[in-house]
């Protein structure tokens, strides 16, 4: 099901680690934006029909042998290209510009002068503006019928256009937070450059999913995986709206979810709930326990987490009858993450894209969330009148708390993570840090050490906090969490949680780092 815009501009990736945050940046300007890897055939991007193309980062040398490229004819199809850092250098080599190794490499914020204001991509952009760089490499030569429109003090070409073929080159990253004025850099070429009206808004994808769900499953039967997530339960509600009681949700309470959220789930989705549906709740903790006893590794947990939540919705659907199709709240970070749409390495499996099993007894998949971002998915809930307090609430992944312990997942360190966890969430939100930051939660590490406690020495486990500060969930800054807050939350883990006798708070970004500890 494509749930897209009239208009496209796409992302070509050339395995940069920005690429979601390029589409993601295009999409606020209510343009729609889909990732692609840099292997997708010319005649395909060419039936797109997209308003414009931009070319990610990525972590080669163009010069270098095998590494990604591109054909000429790219950039002569008479669609507006924009490359960025590593597509701005590619750009260059293959029209017959120059790219070297940098006499000094350039990473950070750093000062861009720009030398030609009146270029479209610099229209409302300060004559020095602070932009990310991050390369090894640099532009030595631009191709012919380029002209240089910015510099720094230690690369010549920092950014450079063909106005003629609409053809534009930044050797920094505009995608970034850091880069201060990136977001007008990409307005600018989105709308001064390629045309666009903007016209992907969230309301008219809500009613016309609604439409779509309604025509396409007909007078089938459709199973609603629902975790009482924002993804899963803004899924629920499009299809409730759609095809009401032919909708049945199940919800699996794998015993890997905090500190009463399944009553919570249950509460809102059940009988005594709003909505138009059909509501199931299966108490499957011990089950999953014992499929995951003894298994350590991040991606293996996942697998099993994703296999067991299909062979649990197939046996309910036998229950029930038969049923058409399977409904997932997938959302595009899952897919593009997952190593699906575009050409960076897979970060880690989803259990409802990469964990999927090779054999699923439904007719048909149905993702309607499949192209959104996590904050497009808000806000269709909130236009679909969803309950502000559930749409805006914390994210939980998939696998639950099953990937915020580190190693093995049993029983005793399910309720330990849990208590720790209700302890900070409540703290953090009588600090009001509900209203400032992004995300936060606290992790079970698989680290022990020596305590002591009372006249007793112990030998415990180490709880970790995590804040982080984020606009997209792609890039994440640790937030400054005021540390009376920080003390309180410790001071009350170690005495009210058994078999806790230390407290660490995770100060590192995202990237290096990811915001899940696994």
């Amino acid at each position: 099901m494509e749930n897209i815009g009239s208009e496209k501009v796409i992302v070509i990736d050339f395995g940069g680690q920005y690429n979601q945050l390029v589409a993601r940046r295009v999409r606020e300007c209510n343009v729609y934006c889909e990732i692609y890897s840099y292997k997708t055939p010319l005649e395909d991007i060419r039936k797109m029909n997209p308003k414009g193309i931009i070319l990610t980062g990525g972590p080669n040398s163009v010069y270098e042998a095998g590494a990604p490229t591109a054909t000429p004819d790219l950039f002569h199809m008479g669609i507006p290209v924009l490359g960025l850092c590593y597509g701005a250098q590619l750009m260059m080599h293959v029209l017959g510009g120059k790219v070297e190794k940098a006499p000094e490499r350039e990473y950070g914020k750093t000062k861009v002068c720009i030398d030609k204001p009146a270029s479209r991509l610099f229209t409302g952009v300060d004559s020095k503006t602070v932009c990310w760089m991050s390369h090894n490499d640099y532009i030595s030569r631009v191709a012919e019928g380029f002209e240089i429109i910015a510099h720094t003090a230690n690369c010549p070409a920092a950014a450079a256009e063909n106005e003629g073929q609409q053809l534009y080159a930044f050797q920094f990253h505009p995608e970034v937070l850091h880069t201060v004025q990136g977001k007008l850099m990409l307005h600018n070429f989105v709308f001064g450059v390629c045309g666009c009206a903007g016209d992907w808004k969230m309301e008219d994808f809500a009613e016309k999913t609604i439409r779509e769900l309604r025509e396409k499953i007909g007078d089938g039967k459709v199973l609603c995986a629902l975790s009482g997530g924002v993804d899963s339960s803004v899924c629920a509600v499009l299809l409730s709206k759609a095809v009401g009681k032919k909708l049945t949700c199940v919800f699996v309470d794998h015993g890997l979810l905090r500190k009463d959220e399944g009553d919570l789930v249950s509460g809102v989705f059940g009988p005594d709930g709003p909505y138009d549906l059909n509501f199931i709740r299966v108490n499957a903790q011990e089950r999953f326990y014992k499929k995951l006893a003894g298994v350590t590794e991040p991606e293996k947990k996942r697998k099993i987490i994703g296999e067991e939540f299909i062979r649990v919705f197939e046996e309910e659907s036998k229950k029930i009858g038969k049923v058409d199709f399977l409904a997932q709240g997938t959302i595009y970070p899952d897919v593009v993450e997952s190593g699906l749409g575009g050409e960076s390495a897979t970060i880690k499996s989803h259990h409802n894209v990469g964990g999927l099993p090779d054999f699923v007894d439904f007719k048909e998949i149905v993702e309607p969330l499949r192209n959104l971002f996590k904050d497009e998915v808000r806000k269709v809930g909130l236009h679909l009148g969803i309950p502000e307090a559930l749409v805006m609430r914390q994210p939980f992944p998939g696998p639950g708390l099953g990937i915020r312990i580190i190693g093995e997942v049993t029983p005793e360190k399910v309720r330990i993570v849990q208590e720790a966890d209700a302890i900070y969430r409540e703290e953090m939100d009588k600090a009001g840090m509900n209203k400032t930051v992004g995300q936060y939660f606290a992790a079970l590490t698989n680290m022990r050490s020596v305590g002591v406690m009372g006249d007793e020495r112990t030998y415990d486990y180490a709880i970790a906090l995590r804040a982080v500060n984020t606009v997209d969930f792609m890039t994440a800054d640790a937030a400054e969490v005021p540390y009376e807050v920080l003390k309180t939350v410790t001071s009350r883990i170690v005495n009210e949680v058994s078999h806790v006798n230390r407290v660490f708070y995770d100060v590192t970004s995202k990237p290096p780092g990811t915001i899940e500890f696994e």
